[in-house]
């Protein structure tokens, strides 16, 4: 198991993943879940945003508020606000099944839009139901982004501070109970060795706790560039240029190519290696490893092979 990583962000029952735009968060999200079920585990991940990315990463078809089956223990879905809001009338207000609630779902957006909060806590109330009834061992959550993470887990806190009697405020009470327990849930951020990324992650590290009073738990560097020389082969390296017209003479002209491209991937793997010390010295909080897969597969071969990298880490 990589240093400090116990206990394991699995051991949870419902856990966030997020991460800036384009880091891979969604083939994390999917691997996390795929590792959870291949363990027996039943399991529950969730897309946010509905833009197809999950069901492409199961290779299935595109992806519903009712979860399915996608593989053995294994249950995907999509958010959908007007399913939620139906789902939380039937549960919580005791409202009868509705066929359509057009008219309410145009008046919740109409509140949604004047009230902060409102829609978010739908949707993590989902997820904190979920937990609390024990319906799944974990539930993954493909979630929001960086930037707007916060806002969407921070929701029960926002309307807790602003309804202060009734059944909102009694929603909201056992919704942060779930949010706040640090053995139930956990928030796995995922970056890559880069500077924007990194750079948002330690904004959001910055944020989540104080605003939300929910805590990382796990970082996830996806795309790492493995070392291509140990220490003494890197010094040598970094000499070739001294003889490359020797080499080139002795080995021919595709020699000054394949050094140009070790010089590359080395400095690149530099640069990335400074920018996640960056984070190591920002937090002790556990850093798992995904390397870059070198491949052009998509879907489950993708979420299989990152599976198996954290997996590894988990060792």
């Amino acid at each position: 198991m990589a240093s400090g990583a116990a206990p394991s962000i699995l051991d949870r029952r419902l856990v966030f993943v997020t991460g800036k735009g384009g880091v891979g968060k969604t083939s994390v999200a999917a691997a996390l879940a795929h590792l959870s079920a291949s363990h027996g585990r039943r399991t529950l991940v969730c897309e946010m945003d509905a833009k197809g990315s999950l069901a492409d990463a199961f290779d299935a078809s595109p992806l519903t508020f009712k979860e399915r089956e996608v593989e053995p223990n294994l249950f995907a879905m999509a958010m959908n606000t007007e399913d939620a809001l139906r789902e939380y009338l039937r549960l919580f207000v005791k409202v009868p099944f509705l066929g359509k609630i057009g008219p309410l779902a145009r008046t919740f957006d109409f509140v949604a839009d004047a009230a902060p909060g409102v829609r978010e806590i739908l949707t993590v109330g989902k997820f904190c139901w979920e937990a609390k009834e024990h319906n799944y061992d974990l539930i993954v959550v493909d979630a929001e982004a960086t930037g707007h993470i916060v806002a969407q887990i921070g929701a029960p806190l926002v309307i807790r501070d602003l309804v202060q009697v009734g059944l909102v405020r009694d929603q909201t009470d056992w919704m942060l109970e779930v949010l706040h327990d640090p053995t139930v849930t956990g928030v796995a951020v995922v970056t890559t060795p880069e500077e924007m990324p990194v750079t948002e992650t330690l904004g959001l590290l910055d944020r989540l706790a104080d605003e939300t009073g929910v805590e990382a738990t796990t970082l996830i560097a996806n795309r790492v560039l493995p070392a291509l020389f140990d220490r003494r082969q890197t010094a040598i390296v970094d000499r070739l240029d001294e003889v490359e017209d020797l080499l080139v003479d002795a080995a021919g002209k595709n020699v000054r190519a394949v050094m140009e491209a070790a010089h590359i991937t080395e400095a690149r793997r530099r640069i990335g290696s400074a920018h996640l010390s960056r984070l190591r010295e920002h937090t002790d909080l556990p850093m798992l490893m995904v390397p870059e897969l070198f491949t052009r597969a998509t879907g489950r071969r993708v979420v299989s092979l990152v599976a198996d990298a954290l997996a590894e880490e988990f060792d």
